[in-house]
């Protein structure tokens, strides 16, 4: 079968102006949930795309650890290629897909780092191994597996089972200026509400031709 005659009907659900909460951060919270609770694989899961002072886009599944009114926050090595993208050009965009319920959410906005106590208290409440693992790994640069696992027990010994969080390592937020949420819709009639703030902060939905 050619890749072209792969198709999918799209039936599952709607999404119209007077079902849409006024908030987009509401909305995203209700769907969120129904995710959460299909279950949908790795509802946290997200795509983050950035991109470097060229302008050269780039972008790879990150996971969401937290979001409310602010922002949508993760976590990573700030020496990354990402890390290095977001000091570069600080604005990102976001893009969940839940297939089972046949919607994606976009989110674009601007960039900046979480605060050291919630890099801090998120550092902590993770595995050790995670831990132990921010330290071994240089996120990005090129290394052998025999290299990477000598780190490893190097971090390790050194230490031990109570690791500080690194200074190269902790969380961002993407503080949201762009919300679109797509259900997709039979004969490709797809759903696309738009939130965008109005001259005074205020979210305004529009809709958008699929």
């Amino acid at each position: 079968m050619s890749v072209a005659d792969i198709r999918q009907s799209y039936d599952k659900g709607e999404l119209l102006e007077s079902d849409a909460k006024s908030s987009p951060f509401e909305q995203f919270d209700l769907w969120l949930k129904q995710a959460i609770e299909l279950p949908v694989p790795e509802p946290t899961a997200m795509t983050l795309a950035t991109s470097n002072a060229q302008g050269h886009p780039a972008a790879r599944i990150v996971l969401l650890k937290g979001f409310d009114q602010q922002g949508f926050v993760f976590y990573t090595n700030y020496d990354s290629r990402k890390g290095q993208e977001i000091l570069a050009q600080s604005r990102a965009a976001l893009l969940f897909f839940w297939q089972p319920l046949e919607r994606q959410v976009r989110i674009e906005g601007v960039v900046e780092k979480v605060s050291a106590k919630e890099s801090d208290d998120y550092y902590l409440s993770r595995p050790l191994g995670s831990r132990l693992g921010a330290w071994a790994s240089a996120q990005s640069q090129p290394v052998t597996i025999d290299a990477l696992k000598a780190q490893l027990q190097s971090v390790t010994e050194q230490h031990g089972e109570n690791p500080p969080r690194p200074p190269h390592w902790g969380g961002y937020r993407v503080k949201p200026t762009y919300f679109e949420f797509w259900q997709g819709r039979p004969s490709r009639l797809h759903d696309r509400l738009i939130y965008q703030p109005d001259s005074e902060g205020n979210w305004v939905i529009e809709r958008l031709s699929p």
